[in-house]
């Protein structure tokens, strides 16, 4: 099954394709969409990582044949009262790098007791402008107060996760996937798509299967 998603940032190509292996569905192959780089870009206007994952998945599968998933994720810090939530890629503004983002949560952070966050990660499943299905993932965690760990991207410095005593940038991509939000909305993704596949093949004439 080849299955396009809609994305530009590398390192999440990277993690859906490890995904993929990683969860068992090596039948599965991850592609970015072909026509990404000359499309115009969504706008996302959505309120919640949700609705900016339904309306890219809606958007961009009408640009092609096959399967198409979108996700939108993101760092969710009580003590910045949910920020920088759905705008987590572009905090420190447009074309922020990682450092950038994580320098201004850590300013913003600065002297806030309350160090409670949570990664959230909304994938939504579409095939030529229609949603067939939603899928959510979150991991809890501490806010540390400087970076830690050089694997990962984005917030995965700052994020511990007290069940291994580490950050998220300090697990390897195997390790990563079975506890973050996006390994746990990806997982759900997965199945879902097996199942799909399993009942198509149950319901086909035994002349057709393969």
């Amino acid at each position: 099954m080849l299955l396009h998603c809609a994305t530009t940032n590398a390192g999440k190509l990277a993690e859906f394709r490890q995904a993929a292996r990683y969860f068992g569905a090596d039948w599965c192959i991850v592609e970015a969409m072909p026509e990404m780089g000359r499309v115009a870009p969504c706008e996302e206007t959505g309120s919640s990582f949700e609705a900016n994952a339904i309306e890219k998945a809606l958007y961009y599968s009408r640009h092609t044949q096959e399967l198409l998933f979108a996700d939108d994720s993101g760092l969710v810090v009580d003590a910045l009262d949910g920020a920088p939530g759905i705008y987590s890629a572009r905090y420190a503004g447009p074309g922020a790098t990682d450092a950038d983002n994580n320098r201004l949560v850590l300013d913003r952070m600065r002297g806030k007791p309350n160090r409670a966050a949570r990664f959230v990660c909304v994938v939504a499943l579409a095939r030529q402008g229609e949603i067939i299905g939603v899928f959510s993932g979150v991991v809890e965690g501490l806010l540390l107060t400087e970076p830690r760990g050089a694997l990962g991207f984005g917030y995965d410095p700052l994020f511990h996760y007290p069940d291994l005593g580490c950050t998220l940038a300090e697990l390897d991509g195997d390790r990563k996937l079975g506890v973050s939000h996006r390994g746990r909305a990806l997982l759900a993704l997965f199945r879902f798509l097996a199942s799909d596949e399993a009942s198509k093949r149950a319901t086909r004439p035994a002349s057709s299967r393969r």
